[in-house]
Formats: C-alpha cells, structure tokens, sequence
C-alpha cells in the first residue's frame, strides 16, 4: 500500500507577530490562585499564581522535571491541588462533582506527545471518536465533519481508511491535531506537539497551530522544549524553574512575558535555556 506523503501542503496563516489576545479586559478564562502540588511531601509547584485569558496562546517552557505536565494536567482536572485551586471560567475544577468534570472537559482538546491514536481503529474512526462519544451527533454529519477536519490539517481523504500504523510519526500528530479539534474546544492544550519531528514537518506542525487560533475562538497552551516553536507561534511564554533548585524565597514562575523579551530577560537562567547554553549546568549535575 502506497503511503500518502508526509509533508502535505497546508494553508499559510499570519505568524504569531500578528496574533493578539481577544479585545477586551474579560475575567480571565484559566485560573491559577496559589497553586501547589506536592507528592510524597515534595513540592512540584509551589505558590503559582496566574491568569491566562480567552485567545492567548500560551507556550509553557522550562527543564524537564520542572513541574509543566504537572501544570498540564492539573489544567484538565486530572491531577488535584496539594493546596490553591485552579478555575476554568469562574468553575473551581477540584470542586466540581465527577459527572460535571467531565463534561466541563468536553470544553478542551488535548494533542498527545505520541498523538495516541488507536491502533484498532482507522484514521476515520479515531478523528470521529469524540463526536460519537458524545452522542449528540448524527452518523452524516460525523462524516462531513471528519473529513472537513483531515482537509484543515493537510491530509488526503486516502488516509481515512488507513490505521496509525500506516502513517508516519508527521501525519499522525496531524490526525491527531483534527480529533482535538473536531468538536471546536475552547481551549487545546498541546503536549509536546513537534517532538521527533523534522524540522520543515515540526515548522508544518507549528503552522497548523496558528491555523486552528486563527480559524478558531480558541486558547492554547503548548507544552515544549521547541524554542522555535515557542517564537513562532505564542504570544505569552511562561518559564517555570525546577523546585529543587531554587533559592529559598525565589518564585518557580521564572519569565512571564512576550516570546521577543526572553533573550534580553536580566535572569541569566532565562537566556540560558532560551539559547540552549549550559552554563554551570554541566557542574551541578556532576556534584
């Protein structure tokens, strides 16, 4: 079987030099108030407090083990506060009963590190997967919607009948972009969205993301390592910092700012990591 090509043509779309939040002071949609996490009594996050508002798009950049999945994932209500709270639209997420969790998380769409499609199913089924769990659709319009969604992420209507395993690592975090946005979430959160990928499909990548903020009444948060990705397309960039390294008294949330301010930022940890310098680094991890 003939794979379709890996790099599809996508729509161009304004950089993130032209994106602006939406007009308008508004309370904000996302919510940190003295966040802290802990577990085994060790502090992942401590004290966070921000405030992320409808149509940002947010990157949210930093070491690994510097608490951003964490962040993540108790953004979606998977992980609750140690102390602090997090509210999604006024909603204080660890108070809410099960049943209206879940559905506030109808609300979002998660793009996967791996794109975790199901292997059993075919890119069809898996784009559709959320509108038939939600049981408010009828079977044609899952049909037009599918494939109107695999068209918007680049992708030949040849695929549909595919299974992830026929794709490449490029095509199926594009699968993966069209679910997380099938049912035109408020909010996509993106885990890592162009790891091991090539360059031109990780700038494809990065171009689908200005696609859907641009096409969409949505904000974005971005989970990454990509400085590329992190210039190209937010417009707010939030650097968290290892607990355990900090000074007692310093505040994790290192920058919180435009993308074009991080390399002239006055803390030498904040240019380090944007320019990919180890600094002392190398020093602390030998002893």
């Amino acid at each position: 079987m003939t794979e379709a090509p890996d790099h599809e043509p996508v729509s161009q779309s304004n950089d993130s030099s032209t994106a602006q939040p939406t007009a308008g002071k508004q309370r904000g949609l996302i919510e940190f108030d003295r966040l802290t996490i802990a577990f085994n009594e060790q502090p992942v996050l401590k004290d966070i407090s921000l405030t992320i508002d409808r149509g940002e798009t947010i990157a949210v950049i930093g070491e690994s083990g510097c608490g951003k999945t964490v962040l993540m994932k108790t953004l979606l209500g998977l992980i609750h506060p140690t102390s602090g709270r997090v509210t999604f639209d006024g909603k204080d997420l660890s108070a809410l009963p099960p049943k209206q969790c879940a559905d506030l998380r109808l609300r979002f769409g998660f793009v996967f590190q791996n794109a975790a499609l199901f292997d059993s199913m075919t890119i069809f089924d898996n784009v559709a997967f959320p509108m038939r769990q939600s049981h408010r659709y009828a079977e044609d319009e899952v049909s037009s919607r599918v494939m109107e969604h695999l068209h918007q992420v680049g992708l030949p209507a040849s695929v549909a009948s595919k299974r992830p395993g026929e794709l490449s690592g490029g095509m199926r975090k594009r699968v993966g972009i069209a679910r997380a946005i099938i049912l035109e979430p408020e909010v996509v959160v993106y885990d890592e969205p162009t790891t091991g990928l090539d360059p031109i499909m990780s700038d494809v990548i990065n171009e689908l993301m200005i696609g859907v903020r641009n096409r969409y009444p949505v904000t974005s948060v971005i989970v990454t390592h990509d400085m590329r990705t992190t210039r190209r397309v937010a417009n707010r960039v939030l650097m968290l910092y290892p607990r355990t390294r900090l000074k007692k008294g310093e505040p994790q949330l290192l920058f919180d700012g435009p993308p074009a301010d991080m390399e002239t930022d006055p803390d030498s940890r904040v240019s380090q990591f944007v320019r990919g310098e180890a600094g002392t680094r190398l020093q602390e991890l030998a002893g």
